[in-house]
């Protein structure tokens, strides 16, 4: 599910505003989305997604109308012929009144990583823009406070501003993701030694050319870091085959590349 979508349910249900919950609870064959997947339904918004398509908007209008009646309801879908889908598969929903259901009692998604992210310049605002509604637990690190969004963030991105950054890389889980994109390279330097050094992250990417790798690594050797921990590192960052330097298109490389590690 989205990343908020059980928080905004347990608001909207406290709230007591008027929505259904729409749940996939069992599938067979191909089909768009697994079982427990859910859509939060009102009259005037639609939050998550059960797959799109004829579908989706079949099950909008179905929402809608349980939201009127005010009864639960079961459908089974084939995503046949009949609805134009070419999956084949079938699968099963439930229509919930959201004042009927539980949405604190969810199981949240497991998150796909735990990712440190060092930068918070346009590269770093860009790729924090695409993880807001996937699944994951990201610490968004930087000493310069002006330089964090305004408005409110997903609950699973948290915001650190800090003098010594490098020293929050020991506050990460063992198996994390490192990202360090700062406006300073000798932020960077300090910050991929703390990494290096620590040496239990699963993926650690820095930004930068083959030439600021290769420099990188000469330091880095000089400070005792190992061979074989200094191949971990990933730099350049990024799928490779997408081209553009803009932010937003960087990020998207960057986030595919993260979400391939999974």
């Amino acid at each position: 599910m989205p990343a908020d979508l059980r928080t905004t349910a347990v608001q909207w249900r406290a709230a007591g505003r008027a929505a259904v919950v729409v749940e996939i609870t069992a599938t067979q064959g191909s089909v768009p989305r697994e079982a427990g997947t859910r859509m939060l339904v009102a009259a005037d918004a639609v939050l998550g997604s059960i797959g799109g398509g004829h579908l989706e908007l079949q099950a909008i209008s179905t929402a809608r109308a349980v939201l009127q009646e005010g009864e639960p309801r079961q459908q089974h879908v084939a995503l046949g012929p009949g609805l134009g889908q070419c999956c084949g598969g079938a699968l099963d929903l439930s229509f919930t009144p959201l004042a009927l259901a539980n949405p604190a009692a969810w199981a949240e998604a497991p998150p796909r990583f735990h990712l440190q992210l060092y930068g918070a310049g346009h590269v770093g605002r860009a790729i924090v823009r695409l993880l807001a509604g996937i699944p994951c637990r990201v610490s968004w690190i930087d000493e310069r406070d002006a330089e964090f969004p305004a408005e409110a963030l997903p609950g699973h991105i948290t915001i650190t501003c800090v003098d010594a950054v490098q020293a929050e890389v020991a506050t990460a889980p063992a198996g994390a993701f490192y990202l360090v994109l700062t406006h300073s390279h000798d932020l960077d330097l300090a910050i991929s030694q703390a990494i290096l050094q620590r040496g239990d992250f699963a993926w650690f990417g820095l930004i930068g050319s083959r030439t600021k790798r290769a420099r990188f690594e000469h330091r880095l050797q000089a400070m005792g870091i190992a061979p074989d921990v200094l191949a971990r590192l990933v730099c350049p960052i990024g799928l490779r085959g997408i081209p553009g330097k803009e932010p937003e298109v960087i990020a998207v490389a960057v986030v595919a590349q993260l979400l391939r590690q999974t």
